[in-house]
């Protein structure tokens, strides 16, 4: 393939351009096989840490470490071409420290070749975001409801419909674009509050349980698949990837049990001797 037939992968001012404009599609992959699949629609795909709940049964995205978030973003990776990939830093590896950050976050860009990092955006991460962004690595925030702060939270709740806490979220999300931030994740906060932060920063707002007003949209693509029997309720369905799967594999086990799999078709054959 020559070089100006190649296809060149979204970038971080490519998305942050976005401000205001079409809205950018995001969906979460963390498998070769799913990446594949969303990379011909979204923009931007992150390798989330809600892999933790979605992939490996955990309970919450705190369990999630630095190894799982590089396993999944390598896989992600080579089976994506035009996507921006952002891969989730997971909790305790970049709040400490803004050299911890780094290390972490350079690690993850070297070993799995994503385009940039996400972290969850707290009064705190106005410096991290700007030293990461200073040295080479695009950031990308999260304000709202914080996944990773569940304990503090008290579990997975919305937030910002108070308006002590409205002007928290809104103070970090500000803070995080003047820090460098190229895009924001706005999540589980009310319709009025979200429209105020995609009003008030510079930077694409990433919806997820927000405002179809945000510059974007990010659902967990296991839930809006419908591979589970309970979603939060800011999740919309498109599929029935459980009923799906049951069927297959019932179907399965009955024709196993009734000797009818594997049939001719399935089975390999002595070949004829040439003549």
């Amino acid at each position: 393939m020559s070089a100006q037939n190649q296809i060149r992968r979204m970038t971080a001012p490519q998305i942050t351009a976005r401000k205001g404009g079409d809205p950018v599609v995001c969906l979460t992959a963390y498998d070769a096989p799913t990446a594949a699949i969303v990379d011909e629609f979204c923009d931007l795909i992150l390798v989330g840490d809600s892999l933790g709940m979605v992939v490996h049964g955990l309970t919450s995205t705190v369990g999630v470490t630095l190894e799982m978030m590089i396993l999944h973003g390598q896989a992600v990776m080579r089976a994506s071409r035009k996507a921006l990939v952002v891969v989730d830093l997971p909790f305790g590896s970049y709040e400490d420290s803004v050299e911890t950050a780094f290390r972490n976050a350079s690690r993850v860009m070297i070993e799995t070749g994503c385009q940039a990092v996400k972290i969850e955006s707290g009064s705190y991460a106005a410096e991290t975001i700007s030293y990461l962004v200073e040295r080479g690595i695009p950031v990308m925030s999260h304000v709202g409801l914080r996944p990773q702060s569940m304990h503090v939270f008290g579990g997975f709740k919305a937030r910002g419909r108070s308006t002590d806490i409205a002007d928290e979220i809104l103070a970090n999300a500000k803070a995080a674009s003047e820090a460098g931030s190229f895009a924001v994740v706005v999540e589980g906060v009310s319709e009025a509050l979200a429209n105020e932060v995609t009003a008030a920063v510079d930077i694409p707002t990433i919806g997820i349980g927000a405002s179809a007003q945000c510059d974007g949209q990010i659902l967990v693509t296991p839930d809006m698949l419908g591979q589970f029997d309970r979603v939060p309720k800011f999740v919309k369905k498109y599929g029935n990837q459980m009923d799906a799967t049951r069927d297959a594999v019932a179907k399965y086990t009955e024709e196993v049990k009734a000797r009818s799999f594997p049939g001719s078709d399935n089975l390999y054959h002595f070949k004829k001797p040439a003549t």
